[in-house]
């Protein structure tokens, strides 16, 4: 399974590649930081920087992706790394298909070859 980048543009097909992952690492952060916040672990303040910093941070990201037109191909990043993810999901919660899965990635070898 690819990740498609925007091959009639490198620019922009690995600056969206960047920006997409970056969000990704971006929603993790986000994710981490409500868990923080509903233990207790982060004063009111800290919570408050936290929130200011991550809201920043998607105001950036927004503004690279608007400027520079990679709006699309961070999307089609995201699909890919998306599909990517539930399909390895989709492997270790059903293991029985994985000899499918090896055959027919060695055919797909074969063909190549």
């Amino acid at each position: 399974m690819a990740v498609n980048i925007d091959e009639k543009n490198l620019k922009h097909g690995v600056l969206g590649l960047v920006i997409a992952l970056v969000e990704v690492i971006k929603d993790t952060l986000k994710i981490q930081a409500l868990k923080r916040m509903e233990s207790g672990v982060l004063s009111e303040d800290e919570c408050e920087r936290l929130g200011k910093a991550l809201l920043e941070l998607d105001t950036a990201l927004e503004e690279i992706k608007t400027e520079q037109g990679i709006s699309q191909s961070v999307q089609a990043v995201r699909d890919g790394l998306d599909g990517i993810v539930d399909s390895v999901i989709d492997s270790l919660i059903n293991p029985e298909r994985w000899p499918e899965e090896v055959a027919e990635s060695l055919m797909v070898l074969s063909r190549r070859t």
